[in-house]
C-alpha cells in the first residue's frame, strides 16, 4: 500500500489531464476503427503512467519532485 501511495503522490494535475486524455483519445479510436488513433492513444495513454515526456534521448523527461524529510 505505501508504494502505491508514494507512485500517486508524485502525480500532477497535468500528469492526470494528460492520462485521461489519452483514455480518451484510445477510446474514440476504438470506436471510430481507426486503429492509427487507437496506437496514438495508448501511447498517449503510457506516457503520464511511466512519467515520460516527449523525447527518446531524456531530454524531454518530466523532472522529479524533490521531497523534503
Amino acid at each position: 500500500m505505501y508504494r502505491i501511495k508514494n507512485y500517486l503522490s508524485q502525480w500532477s494535475i497535468m500528469r492526470i489531464l494528460r492520462l485521461v486524455m489519452g483514455i480518451v483519445i484510445t477510446i474514440q479510436g476504438i470506436k471510430s476503427g481507426q486503429w492509427i488513433i487507437t496506437g496514438l492513444g495508448i501511447m498517449f495513454t503510457a506516457l503520464p503512467l511511466f512519467n515520460r515526456g516527449c523525447g527518446a534521448n531524456g531530454s524531454c523527461d518530466v523532472p522529479q519532485r524533490r521531497r523534503e524529510q
